[in-house]
């Protein structure tokens, strides 16, 4: 009889997560070697590496060479605002989720992506989100190939590089602006409303430490409002700084 399937590093991180805040291991502790852990939660040595590692990179871990991996005694409290996939954040407010790629190229990015990307040849993906069969947001991103080659051979017509870039590139760190916009003549047809309408933009960048994963400007639909962790601690990778 087979045992239970391996766990995702997403499944084993709240599960440490759990032990930390049940101070099953309190502050100082020891926790169990990647070798052990993975034996425990039965998946690969590497799953449960990359769990750790958000874990740490969040302040709630200190790992160091031959010492082992401690609970923090001091963990770094962190304003974060939270990456979403976008297809669970439709799906998680009761509607039906809808992607679209409308276009995708490979070309040198425009000023302002190439200041953060680089003067090479970048993947550019435009797509539309839809709910219950409505534009939801528009996703104009640039991808730098450099740092994320697999990017090139993505199947991004069946999922959208907002979810498959969270699943196969993990970030370090990420900077990211609010503003609220007039929608262009374009942003206005795929968003189905009027030019002039005032819409809400998100401009993000992501970072593998010091190279640069992705440009991305996403322009929602009117009436979208937003829901971010601001001031606490947060373990989850796709938490922006």
């Amino acid at each position: 009889m087979s045992g239970p399937p391996p766990k995702g590093w997403q499944a084993i991180q709240d599960e440490v997560l759990r032990r930390i805040h049940a101070r099953d291991w309190p502050p100082g502790h020891v926790i169990p070697g990647e070798v052990d852990l993975a034996r425990e939660f039965g998946c690969a040595r590497a799953t449960v590496n990359r769990a750790l590692r958000a874990l740490a990179e969040a302040g709630l871990l200190e790992r160091r060479r031959k010492a082992g991996t401690r609970v923090a005694l001091h963990p770094v409290s962190r304003a974060t605002v939270e990456i979403p996939v976008i297809r669970r954040e439709i799906e998680d407010r009761g509607h039906a989720y809808g992607y679209s790629l409308l276009e995708r190229s490979l070309a040198p990015p425009p000023a302002g992506p190439r200041a953060t990307l680089g003067p090479g040849p970048a993947l550019h993906l435009t797509a539309l989100h839809s709910a219950d069969g409505a534009p939801y947001v528009v996703e104009d991103r640039w991808i730098s190939l450099s740092t994320v080659p697999a990017a090139h051979d993505a199947p991004f017509d069946r999922v959208s590089a907002n979810e498959w870039l969270l699943a196969y590139a993990p970030f370090t760190h990420g900077d990211i602006a609010f503003s609220a916009e007039a929608a262009s003549d374009s942003q206005a047809e795929l968003l189905s409303t009027a030019p002039g309408t005032p819409v809400f933009a998100i401009t993000r960048v992501t970072w593998d430490h010091t190279r640069a994963i992705t440009v991305v400007r996403l322009i929602y639909a009117p009436g979208y409002s937003i829901h971010s962790v601001i001031g606490g601690m947060s373990a989850d990778p796709r938490a922006a700084s």
